[in-house]
């Protein structure tokens, strides 16, 4: 099994018996017995694409030759975590049906395919002689990930923050495993009734935290994937407005779709770079060899994780922004991307795509109902009013008849019809049908002690015992409600 930044298998193989246009023509046509799609071909060598199954997202297989020695590299274009063995089960198929090929192939045959080869190949530059395009290549060791470099500079300085972060949750006593709803909030997690009240810096905040080192390890896996292949694509300036619009992107999309979820998480804005990936694959601004099978393959990546994201605990409404985000930041930059040189028209194109982005969170955020905060706010207001009326049993036994009568009579009973006034007006949010029952509770508490400030009223005003056995009725009814909303309000 091979594991790393992107699952490889590579074999050098010299054929003493073959010059340079048998093992061309005989490995061409060994690729075609095994149904692997030829992308590209030169005199040098070709690019094939494996097909795509359950077992594979396809694999690129770069055979290039240099007078009767080949190299056979086969690599994962899909952000597997490993290959299973894949990559080296391909380099031995093509190695296999190589051999079965070479008896069925006459030099004639070789002759007249390599002269139809170099006529197709052209006079333009070798793809297969040019420095890679991307820093997969430049990725030496396992700690170069964590080192801006040329062409792959944000991606690491991204990586590195969300890594700061989770430490320093944990070293202040974050679970490491499963952090707490209390911790993540604590940190700047995204939750409607709290963003909502004028702290809308979660929606960035909660895209840097993660819920677990299993969610921070998935995420930053996936994000130094996307980073090789986009960054060098993108440059600096498109490629982190990208990821830090789909991030916003997302998070106001959990925002609109979530009432009581606690979102984190890097993932809505590692979405919206898959996004980007995704549109610049449907035009011209990859080579064409690659653009099949890397479009299959993120097609593939994409729609298994949105599936996966239908189970409970997971935020699919922010891989679901963010996805729809950098979508359209890839179509945007596609006019930039096609006239490199033009640097006010990428800056133009970034700061338009910017403002779209915000205004639209913007308008989501002031426009999408806090129902829960209002709640909790009347809730905190009942609270108060609730301390207000209990004011009565903090007196002692030297308060006279008259103080306790009036504590009665024009605090504690208005405070409780207040209360009934505030439950009722809380009852009409709209709430979940759990604090819906809670409000039918809090309403009969409330008449309750109504009714048992009545009688209390009325035994003090009359100096008699003759009411105790109904006060301890009241009482036993409302600590009984007391005991069912959880030991207090």
């Amino acid at each position: 099994m091979a594991f790393g930044i992107t699952p490889r298998h590579i074999e050098e193989i010299t054929f003493e018996e073959l010059n340079h246009e048998q093992i061309l023509v005989i490995g061409l046509e060994a690729a075609r017995q095994i149904n692997w799609n030829i992308g590209y071909t030169s005199e040098s060598g070709f690019v094939a694409y494996t097909k795509v199954s359950w077992l594979s997202w396809s694999e690129e297989v770069t055979v290039k030759i240099e007078n009767n020695k080949a190299t056979i590299k086969s690599e994962c274009t899909g952000s597997q975590l490993a290959d299973w063995g894949k990559n080296k089960e391909n380099v031995e198929s093509f190695l296999r049906s190589f051999k079965e090929t070479i008896a069925r192939v006459s030099q004639e045959e070789v002759s007249s395919r390599y002269q139809e080869i170099k006529s197709s190949a052209g006079a333009g530059e070798d793809l297969l002689n040019q420095p890679p395009q991307t820093s997969r290549d430049k990725i030496k060791n396992v700690f170069s990930i964590f080192v801006p470099t040329e062409g792959y500079f944000f991606t690491p300085l991204i990586v590195n923050a969300n890594i700061l972060i989770f430490v320093l949750m944990v070293v202040s006593g974050v679970d490491i495993l499963l952090p707490d709803n209390e911790s993540l909030i604590n940190w700047g997690a995204n939750f409607r009734p709290i963003t909502l009240e004028g702290q809308g810096w979660r929606l960035l905040t909660s895209c840097f935290l993660h819920i677990g080192v299993i969610h921070l390890l998935m995420n930053l896996y996936a994000l130094i994937y996307i980073g090789l292949l986009l960054e060098p694509q993108l440059g600096r300036t498109r490629f982190l407005s990208a990821y830090l619009l789909s991030g916003l992107g997302g998070s106001v999309t959990s925002l609109y779709w979530h009432d009581l979820t606690i979102s984190a998480g890097a993932s809505g804005a590692i979405f919206g770079m898959y996004g980007v990936f995704l549109a610049m694959l449907t035009t011209n601004l990859i080579e064409k060899s690659a653009r099949r099978t890397f479009l299959t393959s993120m097609v593939i990546f994409i729609s298994y994780n949105l599936l996966n994201g239908l189970k409970g605990g997971i935020d699919n409404a922010a891989h679901i922004g963010g996805l729809i985000t950098g979508i359209l930041a890839g179509y945007a930059f596609y006019p930039s991307l096609k006239k490199p040189h033009e640097v006010n028209l990428k800056y133009t194109t970034v700061t338009l795509l910017a403002v779209f982005v915000l205004s639209t969170s913007f308008l989501v955020y002031s426009q999408t109902p806090n129902d829960l905060g209002q709640y909790d706010a009347k809730m905190k207001e009942f609270v108060s009013l609730e301390s207000k009326a209990l004011g009565v049993y903090h007196k002692d036994g030297t308060t006279p008849k008259a103080e306790l009568l009036k504590e009665i009579k024009e605090r504690g009973i208005p405070s409780w019809s207040k209360s009934i006034e505030i439950i009722e007006e809380a009852d009409k949010l709209n709430l979940p049908e759990e604090l819906h029952e809670k409000n039918r509770k809090l309403l009969e508490y409330c008449q309750l002690r109504i009714e048992s400030y009545q009688l209390l009223y009325k035994a003090i005003d009359e100096d008699t015992d003759d009411y105790q056995s109904e006060l301890q009725e009241y009482n036993n009814k409302i600590e009984s409600i007391i005991q069912e909303l959880g030991g207090g309000q």
